[in-house]
């Protein structure tokens, strides 16, 4: 993962704790907009499959990506508000993931 991502998180969290504080409807804000930024990815792909008849194709590969990387952004940021540590959090996931794929790996052999 981009070495730069907890950093930069890391001040977008600052700016909005200092911005918009650091209560239980900031937490929540924080969180919808991982959602957001996920409906907007969705749909990006259905503009880029071409599934809504009446607009058609309206985007490409690179404009999914570019929404999934809002997605990533904006999970990192509302990681902040549930972890002090969340750079570490994310990478303790990052190794239970990969072993739960290893595990299945090997009892599929």
């Amino acid at each position: 993962m981009s070495t730069v991502l907890w950093p930069v998180t890391d001040r977008i969290a600052g700016a909005l704790d200092t911005g918009n504080g650091t209560g239980e409807h900031e937490t929540a804000m924080r969180l919808i907009k991982v959602m957001e930024e996920a409906g907007e990815a969705s749909a990006a792909y259905i503009g880029m499959t071409g599934q809504n008849p009446r607009k058609g194709t309206t985007h490409n590969a690179a404009d999914v990506a570019d929404e999934l990387c809002d997605v990533i952004i904006a999970a990192a940021v509302a990681l902040h508000a549930f972890s002090a540590a969340p750079a570490a959090v994310l990478d303790a996931k990052l190794h239970t993931v990969a072993r739960r794929l290893n595990e299945h790996r090997e009892a599929a052999a």
